[in-house]
């Protein structure tokens, strides 16, 4: 019987997913200097936020600093190093490009933590799957593109497009869409509010009650059944006015999902959830899980730290036309200087490099000289005197008594 060949056929979308991971932009979120455990738990919300593609459980020790972070970074092939530290005046957040730049500084001026959203919202709960899937960026209420929109507007926007990946509908799953990052721009503040939230599906048409019939009961200390043992009959409970003995009517159940109406749309592929399929219509609800953060714009700079370049946008120092071409005069010399210093440190290891290998090869000619002898005679080599001595006693022994006779 012949062998039945398989068909791999279920690793060709592991195949573009990791293709698709890899062009995905990677992050490191991390926290340096003295900061409390406030930050320090906001530093694990915003790791949550950019998951899968970050490191989650990155590790700082207090003898790393940034530049270390900056050094390592590039090897993993990370992209965006998001740093979070604490100022004498408020906590600071930056948003570093690798390896290039550029480096966008941030005063949080306000902030809230996942617990805290969580604990004040009675419904929003998430369960941990939605982060298996990076979110879907929203930008809202920055101004269009025109001679009269401040030049920094621009660069912000394509900073935050840039930590994420980019949406293609096309090669989208409908499934993968279960968070969004909603990044708006407060004009009247000129701050940048940062919000996170979870994408929820429901059925529509119908009351809360029926759907808590249908759905179940979503909470930590419940069960996933409803409870009908105080109700005398379903009806009771479906059509009972709270605080009545009375039922309710069909125009107020009608005025009662008349609201779900206006945020209703049809699936065009199946959905994670109970009944979430191809062709239903659903009502979609936003979330927001956290973390929530106020930020304000402060600089925008050439390069990373430690390597900065020129100052783009600054918020509280302005400068004139003529100090800003001097200072990119300044900068410009400063690095044709260390392009200079670099090549001719180049230049001094190739020397000292060809150096090295001139003298090991000279090192081994002359070995080769002093060894390749084995016994042969030199015509110009110099006889000592008790060689000289010795070879005239042989030669007279080989001439016999008659030669010494003559000789005397």
């Amino acid at each position: 019987m012949a062998r039945r060949r398989k068909n791999r056929t279920h690793l060709k979308d592991q195949t573009v997913k990791a293709q698709d991971a890899g062009d995905a932009p990677k992050s490191f979120v991390i926290k340096h200097g003295h900061v409390g455990t406030s930050l320090a738990q906001l530093v694990r919300d915003l790791r949550k936020v950019m998951e899968p593609n970050t490191a989650t459980r990155l590790k700082e020790r207090k003898r790393n600093k940034l530049k270390d972070f900056l050094t390592i970074a590039p090897a993993l092939q990370v992209t965006h190093l998001l740093a979070l530290t604490l100022t004498p005046i408020a906590p600071s957040f930056r948003i570093i490009r690798l390896s290039a730049g550029p480096t966008l500084s941030f005063r949080v001026e306000r902030y809230s933590l996942m617990k805290d959203i969580l604990g004040a919202s009675r419904r929003a709960r998430s369960i941990g799957l939605e982060y298996l899937s990076p979110p879907l960026l929203v930008l809202a209420s920055f101004p269009p593109p025109s001679p009269n929109t401040p030049p920094h507007l621009p660069l912000v926007m394509k900073a935050f497009q840039s930590l994420f990946p980019p949406l293609s509908p096309q090669n989208l799953s409908l499934s993968a869409a279960r968070r969004i990052v909603l990044v708006s721009y407060n004009a009247d503040r000129g701050t940048i509010d940062f919000r996170h939230y979870v994408i929820k599906v429901r059925a529509c048409g119908i009351s809360k009650r029926v759907r808590r019939v249908l759905e179940g009961i979503s909470g930590p200390s419940s069960s996933s059944v409803l409870d009908l043992g105080g109700e005398e009959d379903v009806a009771d409970f479906l059509l009972k006015r709270p605080g009545d003995d009375g039922y309710e009517s069909a125009a107020s159940t009608t005025e009662s999902v008349a609201g779900d109406e206006g945020e209703t749309v049809d699936l065009a592929g199946d959905y994670v959830g109970r009944n979430n399929k191809k062709g239903q219509r659903r009502a979609i609800k936003l979330e927001e899980v956290g973390p929530r953060m106020e930020l304000r714009l402060v600089k925008i700079t050439e390069g990373v730290p430690g390597k900065e370049g020129s100052v783009i946008f600054h918020e509280f120092v302005k400068k004139s036309k003529k100090e800003t071409t001097a200072q990119q005069a300044d900068h410009a010399a400063k690095e044709k200087l260390r392009k200079q210093r670099k090549e001719e440190q180049e230049r001094n290891v190739q020397r000292k490099r060809e150096q090295k290998t001139g003298d090991e090869g000279q090192d081994e000619s002359e070995g080769d000289e002093e060894g390749g002898d084995d016994g042969e005679w030199d015509e110009e080599e110099e006889v000592s005197a008790g060689e000289e001595d010795e070879e005239s006693d042989v030669s007279e022994d080989e001439k016999g008594p008659s030669h010494k006779r003559a000789k005397r």
